[in-house]
């Protein structure tokens, strides 16, 4: 075997090895895709969730803090006018940053 065909015999050998690989690399890149967007859905999927509790969280929050039993209707009623003032106040504040 002669040095040229020795230089291309270890060239054969390595481009083989080189398409080996890049198959490798390329089924890997694959499933690494797959489990990226199954991240990203299960992200979107929890975020939804977490809005969705966060919603229900704020309902429940007001809802208890405009509960009216029978023994504190005027109270509730107060505490309601309270929150209606306070509003007021905040767009009246918003009202003059805009101007």
């Amino acid at each position: 075997m002669t040095a040229n065909e020795k230089t291309l015999a270890n060239f054969e050998t390595r481009l083989r090895q080189m398409i080996l690989r890049f198959q490798e690399l390329k089924k890997e890149n694959a499933r690494l895709c797959v489990s990226l967007e199954n991240s990203k859905k299960e992200i979107a999927s929890l975020s939804e969730k977490l809005e969705q509790q966060q919603n229900d969280y704020n309902s429940l929050k007001m809802a208890k803090m405009i509960e009216i039993t029978d023994g504190n209707l005027t109270n509730a009623k107060d505490r309601l006018s309270k929150l209606i003032r306070d509003v007021n106040k905040c767009i009246a504040i918003l009202s003059d940053e805009n101007q």
